[in-house]
């Protein structure tokens, strides 16, 4: 059997773990808000009509914050259409999804749904169709505390400061497809132009520029220069965007797909330090990869239908993940742990229905996907400082990214408590993993997990919603030494404690 040996000493730490790395996406986008998050009428709804088994799982799944409400929805979106007497709210057409927007749900309810939830919001500017008046407006409407005229309005609808710290400037404005497109300068001066405006009311908000929205854009690298050029003092954020899938077959280079993922991060971070360097400035831009998934995209509906077929809330992109896709999102989740440097935001999309780790039915149940398992196991057992793992691991081959190591690793650790996350992407072999944990001091494993199955198509769904769940893996603790037995494509998370 093939073997790897990883070496992790608390000493060696890359950052504490940020808690909005496990942040998620909800975007008025197919069913993610409407019967998804909320649906009123249903056995669970709440007086507000948020679906409760909905935000008992979004708390299990251990979200910390929520970008909302686009997405490419925002580009065209008025936000005061959702506020206030829902009765008198427009029907407007949606550009981005082909589809009839009601504003039956907006700002209001989205700020309850937070609080219930638990989660931190994070607010999407419109830059697509509107700029600097409207953002401000938007800022003033949520936080600003009393005696203004849209202050006032809320609270004439009920509610105190929002106090939404985070917020982003836009939505992925280099693409063609977006309402509102943009060039990199166009955009860098309308994003420079909106901060400094809602600084002159909250200095201390921390703002988000729309980076590319993949590294397969055209203009990807000049995109991030051009716009922190004229954006970099006023903001504290670029965005990142990556969706991962396996329609041509390739499953070896799928499960790699962190490879790619860290090569974006890292390509990022070398242009934001460039363009650092330019402007002579000591300040350092953070990363928000504020969308990232598995997203199969050739079998996805997105905006299909007849040109005047305009429908609420139809079904789009409901992707049903198996157990491989899993592991290539826990595998995610390692990439962006091992970035927690720069890495300060990233946001899973979307949180329901819409590529999501939880799925429902109208009038019916909600379930957890197999991507769900990952996160909420990472969420849960990731706590106090990232630490940087010397990994010693066979390699494989990939047709998109050569040779790699067959094992990828990071670990946490809080005072005495080390929790170790790692996947083999073997398509063929086991791995047996030795783990030096003697510089740690545990002495117990407390839990130790595994994703895999034999089937790799394996899916949860309604009928037979714990297909595929976290089972328990046998390890081996002695003289210092973990060993775990991994499978080919598994994921595997460990708690150990000095208790």
């Amino acid at each position: 059997m093939p073997a790897a040996t990883l070496t992790i000493d608390p000493a060696f730490t890359i950052a504490p773990v940020n808690r909005r790395t496990f942040g998620t996406f909800v975007e008025h986008m197919g069913r993610c808000v409407y019967t998804g998050i909320y649906e009123p009428g249903h056995a669970t709804a709440d007086e507000d009509g948020f679906r409760k088994d909905v935000l008992e799982l979004t708390r299990e799944l251990g979200a910390s914050v929520v970008r909302y409400p686009g997405g490419n929805f925002v580009s065209g979106y008025r936000w005061e259409d959702g506020v206030g007497p829902r009765d008198e709210r427009p029907r407007r057409l949606d550009l981005a999804w082909h589809s009839i927007e009601t504003n039956e749900f907006g700002l209001d309810e989205f700020s309850r749904w937070c609080a219930k939830a638990g989660v931190e919001p994070m607010m999407a500017i419109n830059l697509g169709t509107r700029g600097v008046p409207e953002a401000l407006d938007l800022l003033e409407y949520a936080n600003h505390p009393g005696g203004t005229t849209l202050s006032d309005l809320r609270e004439q609808h009920g509610a105190a400061p929002y106090g939404i710290k985070l917020w982003c400037l836009g939505n992925e404005l280099d693409g063609p497809w977006q309402v509102g497109h943009k060039t990199p300068t166009e955009y860098g001066r309308l994003a420079a132009e909106t901060a400094r405006a809602m600084r002159m009311i909250e200095p201390d908000l921390q703002l988000v520029a729309c980076g590319s929205s993949s590294s397969k854009m055209p203009l990807f690298g000049t995109w991030e220069r051009d716009v922190l050029r004229e954006t970099y003092e006023y903001v504290e954020y670029i965005s990142c965007h990556a969706y991962y899938g396996n329609e041509d077959g390739d499953t070896a280079s799928f499960v790699a797909s962190a490879v790619d993922m860290d090569h974006f991060i890292e390509s990022v971070v070398a242009t934001a330090d460039h363009v650092g360097a330019e402007l002579k400035s000591s300040k350092k831009i953070g990363i928000s990869f504020d969308e990232w998934n598995v997203w199969y995209s050739d079998r996805s509906r997105c905006t299909d239908g007849p040109a005047d077929q305009w429908e609420v809330a139809p079904r789009r992109i409901e992707d049903q993940y198996n157990v491989t896709d899993a592991v290539v999102v826990g595998n995610l989740l390692i990439s962006l742990l091992r970035h927690s440097d720069r890495v300060g935001v990233a946001c899973l999309a979307q949180l329901a229905n819409v590529i999501a780790p939880i799925m429902t039915e109208p009038g019916g149940a909600a379930w957890r996907q197999t991507t769900f398992h990952p996160f909420a196991i990472t969420s849960r057992l990731a706590t106090g400082q990232v630490l940087r793992v010397e990994t010693d691991s066979p390699t494989i081959s990939t047709a998109r990214y050569g040779a790699i190591p067959a094992v990828d690793a990071v670990a946490t650790y809080d005072a005495g408590r080390l929790s170790i996350f790692a996947t083999n992407r073997s398509t063929e072999a086991p791995v047996e993993i030795t783990v030096d944990v003697s510089r740690s001091g545990v002495t117990t494993v407390d839990e130790a997990v595994v994703i895999h199955d034999e089937d790799l198509t394996a899916t949860n769904t309604a009928g037979d919603p714990d297909r595929v769940t976290a089972k328990p893996l046998d390890t081996r603790l002695a003289d210092g030494k973990l060993t775990i037995t991994l499978p080919a494509i598994s994921w595997v998370a460990a708690s150990l404690s000095t208790n």
